[in-house]
């Protein structure tokens, strides 16, 4: 049996988004869960499918927070997230959530074991590998998309401050993203186009880290 086709995010599940907003209670989320799987979750779940034969195995995240570590207790998540990557390549995740806020996409890495952040370093610190993840990230940037991930303060040891990638080497993680506010193409299938186009503008990213680090780490879901 097929899956079904995407047709966009309905403006119901943004709606749904903004009450679990203002009450993110059990209470709530019971009298509402149908419009969840409805307007939220079957979409998405469209959306990756017909994404996977490109860019790889899709994992959506569960609705509920984790809360045992953390000072915040609501329950819920007031997003959904997805991730995709090919299991065995190596390659940076690719990312997508829909929230009240509208529609974000990322891809990169997101948490580096300490190796791994020694082989990013050392790579950026090359001549030759540096220059290429400069001229991407440069790249990305002038194409609208946001250059984010963990940083150090300062440099870290065994580079020089005046290095001429030091922005690049105090990270301890990195990855791109782009966001875009609610609009009518949301609710089409413009959405998956939007999707895809940003995913394939990560590919370089991605490749770069697949050498370089190896990083298949996917983004920890606790974005609003």
């Amino acid at each position: 049996m097929s899956s079904p086709r995407f047709t966009g995010f309905p403006d119901e599940g943004l709606v749904f988004y903004e009450g679990l907003e203002a009450d993110n209670s059990k209470t709530f989320w019971t009298e509402h869960r149908s419009d969840y799987e409805t307007h939220v979750r079957s979409p998405m779940l469209a959306l990756t499918e017909e994404l996977t034969a490109e860019f790889g195995t899709p994992k959506l995240f569960r609705p509920y927070r984790d809360v045992r570590f953390s000072h915040d207790k609501t329950p819920y998540k007031t997003h959904q997230g997805a991730v995709l990557h090919r299991e065995g390549t190596g390659a940076g995740a690719l990312y997508v959530q829909v929230s009240a806020d509208g529609l974000l996409v990322s891809g990169g890495c997101w948490r580096l074991q300490p190796d791994q952040v020694e082989r990013y370093r050392r790579a950026v610190a090359d001549d030759v590998q540096g220059a290429r993840l400069e001229h991407e990230v440069q790249r990305l940037r002038a194409a609208g998309f946001s250059i984010d991930g963990e940083q150090l303060v300062r440099a870290p040891r065994g580079h020089a401050v005046d290095h001429p990638r030091i922005g690049l080497l105090r990270h301890k993680s990195l990855h791109a993203s782009q966001s875009w506010t609610p609009a009518d193409w949301l609710q089409e299938r413009t959405a998956l186009d939007r999707v895809r186009d940003a995913w394939r503008e990560f590919a370089d990213l991605n490749r770069w880290l697949a050498d370089n680090v190896g990083a298949t780490t996917a983004p920890p879901d606790r974005r609003r």
